[in-house]
């Protein structure tokens, strides 16, 4: 079967916490909420995509404990395939611990690594590679995914990745076709500039572009987002309004749901609306993966404004119970 998109990457468990402020050290404070939910750059955009309709492939290593396991569950739920997905003997999974200030909307990550190792080149399926339309990675100082970037290139697979500022990126970009990167991966390339205004950064797009990618975008958070792309120009797109909880993993399936509709046909900008909506929605609700909305959500939130939360609050109360289920 020859797969839309293509991922590579172990991901790992977060515990998502939420409160509404720090207490003052050696006291206590109150949990406002807290759920077990999966998270990963590529492991949380491969469910969004998956869950949008995308038909999606990760290659990954799992380990073979209970936070392992209910990641694995859970990609298969999303209706990822894990064909090229492997179990070790050894290893223990990353976990982090994700808490989330309600009165600032800030968010502060403690992680503890896991010892499984990244994917090697000779544990990779690449013939699920070479038929795929998409290699989605997020980082590009691995031997591996600079082999996965290369038989990409070969076998005309498009290249997308989900961009923060690493040292190895920047001689990268040349093999990149669809880049999208961070406001802080921004701030690295161009510091300053965003001050400019994100109606005025053109120039600084197009010295991506320049580099080699056919598309280039930049997400601000709240503030919207930037692009270029020969079919549209330059472009913005304005955030849209939602009551966010949460937004742990909001990237992360902006990502994801972009590269859907690259799929589907759409073009740059149309697929910038499409992935702003799906990461608002999952703003609703805590995690980075109990608010990815499915298909049905999406298209009346776009058409209306409204977000029929029914589905949502479902997967909420599942992740708040995870544990249980492995």
């Amino acid at each position: 079967m020859a797969f839309d998109i293509f991922g590579i990457e172990n991901g790992c468990i977060d515990l998502n916490v939420c409160i509404d402020s720090y207490p003052e050290k050696n006291r206590g404070q109150r949990v406002r909420d807290m759920t077990w939910q999966g998270g990963g750059k590529v492991s949380t955009g491969m469910a969004t995509a998956a869950r949008l309709g995308a038909s999606c492939t990760l290659c990954a290593c799992f380990a073979k404990d209970a936070y392992g396991r209910f990641l694995y569950k859970d990609f298969l739920d999303h209706g990822v395939d894990l064909t090229g997905s492997l179990f070790r003997e050894d290893g223990t999974t990353s976990m982090s611990v994700v808490v989330s200030e309600s009165e600032t909307s800030t968010r502060n990550i403690f992680f503890k690594p896991g010892n499984l190792g990244r994917m090697e080149s000779a544990d990779v399926r690449w013939d699920l590679l070479m038929d795929a339309k998409y290699l989605y990675i997020s980082q590009t100082r691995d031997p591996c995914i600079r082999d996965a970037m290369r038989i990409a290139r070969e076998h005309g697979v498009k290249v997308f990745i989900d961009a923060d500022f690493q040292e190895s990126l920047r001689e990268n970009i040349p093999y990149i076709d669809v880049f999208v990167g961070s406001e802080y991966c921004f701030d690295s390339f161009f510091p300053g500039a965003k001050e400019k205004g994100l109606e005025n950064l053109e120039e600084e797009v197009q010295t991506v572009r320049d580099m080699g990618p056919e598309t280039v975008l930049f997400t601000f958070g709240e503030r919207g987002l930037i692009g270029k792309s020969r079919e549209n120009g330059y472009f913005t797109v304005p955030a849209f309004k939602v009551n966010a909880i949460d937004t742990v993993g909001a990237g992360d399936v902006f990502h994801g749901a972009y590269v859907a509709a690259l799929v589907e046909g759409k073009d740059a900008k149309e697929a910038a609306v499409m992935a702003s909506a799906t990461s608002a929605i999952k703003c609703t609700r805590i995690g980075g993966r109990a608010g990815i909305p499915d298909r049905k959500i999406l298209e009346k939130f776009l058409a209306t404004g409204e977000i029929d939360g029914e589905e949502l609050d479902r997967r909420a109360e599942h992740y708040r119970r995870a544990m249980d289920y492995v």
